[in-house]
């Protein structure tokens, strides 16, 4: 049985779901390394996401992993690295 991924479009989903998304930011253009604030993400949105991927994947996240984590591409990694599956954040 092949660990289970998290995607760029698991993100999006879960970034949507939580928090919404500003009119002016395209989540489907090229954002694997845009700043999360530059997305219109801030620190609640992303505890918010945090909170979500735990529980709809059953893992914990580092305290430190959203705080650090400051593009989408350096958080999928870090969810597929406590979901078994390493690094996998290519669109």
């Amino acid at each position: 049985m092949e660990p289970q991924q998290f995607t760029i479009d698991d993100l999006k989903r879960i970034l949507i779901e939580g928090a919404g998304a500003e009119e002016s930011v395209d989540l489907d253009g090229d954002i694997l390394d845009a700043d999360f604030e530059h997305l219109g993400y801030e620190s609640l949105a992303l505890l918010e996401t945090g909170g979500r991927i735990e529980r709809e994947y059953g893992i914990v996240l580092d305290d430190d992993v959203l705080s650090e984590s400051n593009t989408p591409r350096a958080l999928i990694d870090a969810v597929n690295t406590q979901l078994g599956g390493g690094t996998q954040a290519a669109a």
